[in-house]
């Protein structure tokens, strides 16, 4: 049997790992590509039937005509789903990467819980009726349960087990509170059911416009966070010798979950499933390196997210499926079928 000297294995490593490179790269290039076909079809294909002419006509001889305004509709509704689909799959990956949780979800530390309790608080209590004054106390909301999971899970001295617990808890008390509220006020009940189920069908450019800067932030923080992220999945003493600034990365990875999962809620409401599966199902070909599972998180997220809506928009003719119930029809039997190939990985 002949061995290879170590001379022979470097070489054959330094061949192999361009290789790889090159391989992923092209990867994420046919997914920009699958991505501008994705977002092709969310502006073509809607509840109303309109010709490729009436699109084209929308998209760049704008006249004012029905046709026109549905796709300047559809326009702005491809356009919100492209950032909240990339935040969400850029916020599930941070998680998953913080918690050392490969089916973490960003409704694991209770975002998603703060947001939608504040958004009830808002229509119950002070009567905001428009999506416009959703998104600030949605905002809020996220912001404050993340300060709180941060805080009550140990503040510097947090570790994964401890922020998942703090969540968890945290989403139990909120979701409790949401029900109370919206089963003794009828007017809440009615104004909130749309927007729990997860819609894009209510974004428009004022929602673009508001959310905007903390998606473009969060998105730069979180792909900053990559090499950080990479040394804490090697163990915290690991990390330590290679330099890297625990409680930082910690700190910073749950601002930028916050700040992504608190916007894309806010301007849709809770969409789950998108951050769970899509950084999972990238890990698998990409490996653990999150300078890869972020960007590629970042493209596929949003294929999966206006796919739904898509099929949303044509399962229902002339009316619409909510994309939150799509994510959450796929979601599910994924979710079995990750979960039962996790458990046959550890047998």
């Amino acid at each position: 049997m002949l061995v290879e000297s170590p001379v022979e294995q470097r070489a054959e490593t330094a061949s192999v790992l361009p290789r790889r490179r090159a391989v992923r790269a092209f990867g994420l290039l046919l997914s920009v590509v699958l991505l501008v076909c994705v977002a092709g079809a969310s502006i073509a294909i809607g509840a109303k039937d309109l010709s490729l002419g009436q699109v084209w006509h929308g998209l760049f001889e704008d006249s004012g005509t029905y046709g026109d305004t549905v796709v300047a509709d559809r326009l702005s509704r491809t356009l919100l789903g492209l950032l909240v689909g990339a935040a969400l799959g850029l916020a599930g990956a941070v998680l998953q990467a913080l918690t050392r949780n490969p089916l973490a979800d960003p409704g694991l530390l209770g975002i998603n819980a703060g947001a939608s309790a504040a958004v009830v608080t808002a229509i119950t209590f002070f009567g905001v009726t428009s999506l416009s004054g959703y998104v600030w106390f949605a905002f809020c909301g996220a912001a404050a349960v993340g300060a709180l999971v941060w805080f009550l899970g140990g503040s510097r001295a947090a570790t994964p087990v401890r922020l998942a617990l703090a969540g968890t808890a945290i989403s139990a008390a909120l979701y409790g509170y949401l029900q109370a509220i919206m089963i003794l006020d009828d007017a809440a009940l009615g104004k909130m059911r749309f927007w729990t189920v997860g819609s894009l069908a209510a974004g428009d450019t004022s929602t673009i416009v508001q959310v905007l800067p903390f998606l473009l932030a969060g998105s730069a923080l979180a792909l900053l966070l990559a090499r950080p992220l990479n040394a804490m999945a090697m163990g915290d003493d690991t990390a330590k010798a290679l330099g890297a600034n625990l409680n930082r990365t910690r700190a910073l990875s749950m601002l930028t979950a916050t700040v992504l999962c608190g916007a894309a809620t806010a301007a849709c409401g809770p969409i789950i499933f998108v951050g769970l599966m899509v950084p999972h199902v990238v890990r698998s070909f990409t490996g653990p390196d999150q300078r890869w599972i972020l960007p590629y998180a970042a493209v596929l997220s949003p294929v999966l997210l206006l796919g739904a809506d898509v099929i949303g928009r044509i399962v229902a003719r002339p009316a619409e499926l909510q994309v939150g119930i799509v994510t959450a029809i796929i979601g599910g039997p994924v979710f079995i079928l990750l979960v039962r190939r996790r458990r046959t990985a550890q047998l």
